[in-house]
């Protein structure tokens, strides 16, 4: 018991000890962003089982490979919040107040909402670059998944806890998420599995940027003045 506590620490302590003092001295007004997304999130997810509210949240979030390019480009930003029709909503809002909530602490509002759309454009990306390369080539996709509707929140979230896991040293939970969707594409290959491993490699490049500018950094302030 005591090895997982331990273990629990150090791989969350860093995480725990910088949400707990937001959250602790101002609640919920700690997290306005996220907030506001799960809101957001549950309101489309409301309309788009109407009749009548079906066809909006189709024409301001639902992208598709099969749409141009720059309406693709258009609806993405609100994409991050359409939910999955086929999926319980619970599952997604619970997502995005756990880890957006984590992300609007510890990196700033945004900040988070960058890495989210770049997860997530990463994934709308990959699927028209996979269709265009054929089901008969290693990262090829099937024709048929140009009019399979894009992932929402869940590339976003994936990006996110991944980014916060490598930023936080919680690299043994960043790992997990990542065999998971390595996992899930083993296990069921389809779009959402792969445009979710395209938002890992985007934000596994990012990760690889910013450590590279803090090396340059940490290495720049430890060179002696220069002489006029």
């Amino acid at each position: 018991m005591r090895t997982l506590v331990r273990w629990a620490r150090a791989e969350w302590g860093l995480l725990y000890v910088t949400v707990r003092e937001p959250l602790l001295g101002r609640g919920w007004r700690a997290v306005p962003m996220t907030l506001g997304a799960v809101c957001l999130t549950a309101l489309l997810h409301m309309l788009q089982h109407q009749s009548w509210g079906y066809r909006f949240v189709q024409d301001i979030g639902a992208v598709r490979a099969a749409d141009p390019l720059w309406l693709a480009l258009l609806r993405t930003p609100c994409s991050l919040f359409v939910p999955a029709l086929d999926l319980p909503v619970w599952g997604a809002l619970a997502q995005i107040l756990l880890v957006f909530g984590i992300a609007e602490i510890c990196l700033g509002r945004w900040r988070t909402l960058a890495l989210a759309y770049a997860a997530t454009l990463a994934g709308t990306l990959y699927a028209r670059l996979g269709i265009r390369l054929g089901p008969d080539r290693p990262l090829g996709l099937p024709g048929s998944d140009a009019y399979v509707v894009d992932t929402g929140p869940s590339a976003a979230v994936v990006g996110l806890a991944v980014f916060l896991g490598w930023r936080y040293g919680a690299y043994v939970t960043a790992g997990g998420v990542i065999a998971a969707m390595v996992a899930e594409v083993a296990v069921r290959e389809n779009l959402a599995g792969k445009e979710h491993l395209a938002a890992i490699v985007v934000v596994l490049l990012l990760c690889g940027v910013s450590a590279l500018r803090h090396r340059r950094a940490t290495a720049g302030s430890g060179l002696p003045p220069i002489k006029s």
